[in-house]
């Protein structure tokens, strides 16, 4: 690959993933959300009976601020509580409250719809060969539905 291509490939990606978050934060504006919340309302209720604020920002990669001030919003919109670590009386746990869980299934149609937005010019097989390529570029191998 030539340099020129390697500088047009990244400048491609940028604006490929660019679109997607445009699209993306359509989809949430709606449901009030950003983004970012939608992605930590995923990551709390795959974490089931509560998670810790360092291990949210962990999962999501972002600092441990910037996750307070995330869970800050969430639990202002009534979508997530904090409540103290029975294991751990000096840790939180973020746990989803029940408006929180409702809203998730509305938040998947919005992802749902910014893929399809961004990706439906694709044949199901160039989806599934694109999705290949970005998985092998990744490679803390995130589990499908983390983010």
């Amino acid at each position: 690959m030539t340099d020129a291509t390697t500088a047009r490939l990244a400048d491609a990606f940028m604006h490929v993933a660019k679109r997607m978050r445009g699209c993306w934060m359509q989809q949430l504006a709606p449901l009030g959300l950003t983004p970012g919340q939608g992605r930590a309302l995923g990551v709390v209720a795959r974490a089931g009976d509560g998670i810790r604020m360092a291990e949210l920002a962990s999962r999501l990669d972002i600092v441990p601020r910037s996750a307070t001030s995330v869970v800050d919003g969430l639990e202002e919109a009534g979508l997530v509580l904090r409540r103290p670590d029975p294991g751990d009386r000096r840790s939180m746990l973020v746990g989803l409250t029940e408006a929180g869980r409702l809203l998730l299934t509305r938040i998947d149609d919005a992802k749902r719809g910014a893929a399809e937005e961004m990706f439906g010019a694709l044949e199901p097989a160039e989806r599934e060969q694109l999705l290949a390529v970005l998985l092998r570029l990744d490679p803390c191998g995130k589990p499908a539905g983390s983010i």
